[in-house]
């Protein structure tokens, strides 16, 4: 039933056939472990991954295999939790030009995220939030999914900095990329990064109950993988939408993600309970 299930997935979302045996290998075998564990209900299960790496897919495929052992499960993303463009135009006035932009630690809504997250576990029910990335805007609350929390097993958590710790002040001394040297030299917007990072979102990350680590190669694959996931965004747009990046602007926006990745990259596979490794194409090519 599996089989068929994960053949029936790959094909109602194009994805390439290599993805089935990749799904059969890993992704099947963890799902069975995942749902056979004693846990309390509803389990939080968080997946980390740096931009593009199949964090949406895996997550919609553990779901699907999960509700096929009988599992209710629902899906949250850390990116449904940003803040809209009046709020992040807000803050970059206050602190930073750059926080204008979603996607750093400090322009979601950690508050809605925590108090979500609360409520799901007190067993309400609650709608979660959906952000639409092509309008760089929040959906209309009338189109949230709304789940129960008292009838709900497992809970997907995902997100690209999910797990991440912050940096120490030595490490925020020296700009890692151009975005850094040009548009923040004397250090201020990574501090806000990092300040925010220790702060709430530590509080919101703990209440992750088991962490899966989709490891990039390097961050040089980060890039091409975000390109591919703008592409795909933009093909999808009937109309021309806000949030649709062009290759020039993907370059410049990924560089504000440099510098937690490559932290993420380096200490979340010694802290993470899982972790798929991944080559330069998204495939797995092992499991620690």
């Amino acid at each position: 039933m599996s089989t068929q299930l994960i053949r029936r997935f790959v094909e109602s979302r194009s994805l390439p056939a290599s993805y089935i045996e990749d799904a059969e290998r890993w992704i099947l075998p963890l799902a069975t472990e995942l749902a056979d564990l004693p846990r309390k209900r509803p389990h939080i299960l968080g997946i980390h991954g740096s931009q593009g790496s199949g964090k949406s897919t895996l997550s919609a495929l553990l779901a699907e295999l999960f509700e096929e052992r009988g599992l209710h499960t629902a899906i949250m993303s850390l990116d449904d939790f940003y803040f809209d463009r009046a709020s992040r135009a807000k803050l970059a006035a206050e602190h930073h030009p750059l926080l204008v932009t979603r996607g750093v630690p400090g322009t979601h809504d950690v508050e809605l995220a925590l108090a979500t997250l609360k409520a799901i576990t007190d067993g309400e029910t609650v709608a979660l939030p959906r952000f639409d990335k092509a309008n760089d805007e929040p959906l209309p609350q009338s189109q949230w999914p709304v789940v129960s929390g008292a009838s709900l097993d497992i809970l997907i958590f995902e997100g690209w900095c999910l797990g991440a710790e912050p940096q120490n002040s030595e490490m925020l001394e020296h700009a890692c990329n151009r975005l850094e040297k040009e548009e923040d030299r004397d250090g201020r917007w990574r501090r806000f990064v990092n300040d925010a990072l220790a702060g709430s979102y530590q509080s919101l990350f703990q209440k992750v109950e088991q962490l899966l680590l989709l490891q990039a190669p390097s961050f040089d694959c980060v890039t091409a993988w975000r390109d591919k996931q703008e592409e795909e965004l933009r093909e999808s747009q009937k109309t021309q939408s806000q949030g649709v990046m062009s290759p020039s602007e993907i370059v410049r926006f990924v560089q504000h993600f440099e510098r937690l990745t490559h932290h993420c990259l380096t200490t979340l596979p010694a802290r993470a309970d899982k972790v798929f490794k991944l080559d330069s194409s998204q495939r797995i090519i092992a499991a620690s």
